[in-house]
């Protein structure tokens, strides 16, 4: 089941490029958007009073433990973030895992995911096929990336995904949970956002399990704005229960394609 956000708040002055969507990409020009993509992110949590970095770090955090289980010792293994945007995610990543590999539709934000992080091996591609060999990669990822990919894309989006991945390798879907207020009102307060249409972890689970692929993990995270081993600990807890800010589910790639 698809969530549809609700409309914008006044306070957004500056709306997308293009008020249709874009077969392929969407319909936010994240091109345009990206000398002010941190601000934009930023802005849409201030409420929280949280900067980026808290929850870029917990799900970093999370795929890492995720990488360990199941695919053993992180500094062996090769990892794709699909939909880098400007590397963010990758700067906790970078020196525990053997290679980095980012890639996005925007130019403008490859470029700057290269000059956050200089040991990473970034590409830029038009939104279809991954440029990369079949089963090339340990660990393939995207954080918040899917919500933005058209429906009718999703399950080219996800073969893409498995097709550059490894047998018996991991892929891993972070999303926003459609169930928590407080992501719905953060969601509808970004423009990078404003073709979001939220999945829930089922559906997601469903777009995984459609590839061929084994489920493996689910949980849901981020129930609170708080840094600290005891509500980290509180997280891990309370990970089966659907009110946690965002989600995730992971795979493994157990298709003979």
């Amino acid at each position: 089941m698809t969530n549809y956000l609700p409309r914008k708040t006044k306070r957004q002055k500056i709306k997308s490029s293009s008020n249709t969507r874009n077969p392929v990409l969407g319909k936010v020009d994240f091109e345009k958007h990206k000398d002010i993509y941190l601000e934009e992110v930023q802005n849409s949590i201030s409420f929280i009073s949280k900067d980026v970095d808290f929850f870029t770090e917990v799900k970093a955090r999370q795929l890492r433990e995720l990488a360990q289980k199941y695919m053993g010792k992180p500094s062996d293994l090769k990892v794709l973030d699909v939909g880098c945007g400007i590397g963010l995610t990758d700067r906790f990543l970078t020196g525990h895992f053997g290679k980095v590999y980012g890639i996005d539709v925007a130019k403008g934000l490859v470029q700057k995911a290269k000059e956050i992080n200089p040991t990473a091996n970034y590409k830029s591609y038009k939104g279809k096929v991954l440029p990369y060999p079949d089963r090339s990669i340990d660990v393939t990822f995207a954080i918040c990336v899917l919500h933005h990919v058209p429906p009718e894309r999703h399950d080219s989006f996800m073969g893409e995904l498995r097709r550059v991945t490894k047998k018996n390798g991991l892929i891993v879907i972070f999303e926003h949970n459609p169930l928590n207020p407080l992501t719905i009102y953060a969601v509808s307060r970004c423009r990078l956002d404003d073709d979001a249409i939220l999945l829930s972890a089922s559906k997601t689970q469903g777009l995984i399990t459609g590839q061929g692929l084994q489920a493996v993990d689910k949980g849901y995270i981020l129930f609170t704005p708080f840094r600290g081993k005891p509500f980290t600990l509180l997280d891990r807890a309370l990970g089966w229960l659907p009110l946690g800010a965002q989600y995730y589910v992971a795979g493994i790639n157990k298709s003979p394609r």
